[in-house]
């Protein structure tokens, strides 16, 4: 999933991530630590439970993602899909059947469409997104702890 003529990035300590899409570049490195099986419903759940925890730290950060046929990542893959209305099953079931339709692996195919959508200025780009912040009084992991 690197493209040719890219240098890939080595694999980061969590505490050195800023944001989902830092997280997201973790799991295109190794895949398999992250996901299992390739299942992008796996991956949704992961997703889901980053901004559980980011809601129970009080730590905002927008988020293209959200569970489900909602958000900004699911409203422009129904565009991208040709959809007239948002599935009920949610973008990782629609992006596997889209892979499956392709004969492409789910995964491959999900980060295509991640790349794509941030190429359309859509999605949040790393230059303009602000490291995130908890609270006063939760402290922030640091590579030493």
């Amino acid at each position: 999933m690197t493209e040719p003529g890219q240098a890939r990035r080595k694999p980061s300590h969590l505490s050195e991530l800023t944001d989902v899409y830092d997280f997201l570049d973790q799991v295109r490195l190794r895949p398999g630590v992250w996901v299992r099986g390739g299942s992008l419903l796996h991956l949704e759940s992961v997703l889901f439970g980053y901004q559980a925890a980011l809601s129970v730290h009080g730590i905002e950060e927008d988020s293209d993602f959200s569970t489900g046929s909602q958000g900004p990542f699911a409203d422009w893959l129904w565009t991208r899909l040709d959809m007239q209305f948002p599935s009920a099953l949610g973008w990782a079931v629609e992006i596997e059947r889209a892979a499956e339709q392709a004969d492409k692996p789910a995964l491959e195919t999900f980060f295509d469409f991640l790349d794509e959508f941030r190429a359309s200025s859509h999605g949040a780009q790393p230059e303009s997104n602000p490291r995130r912040q908890a609270p006063s009084g939760i402290r922030q992991p640091r590579a030493t702890d």
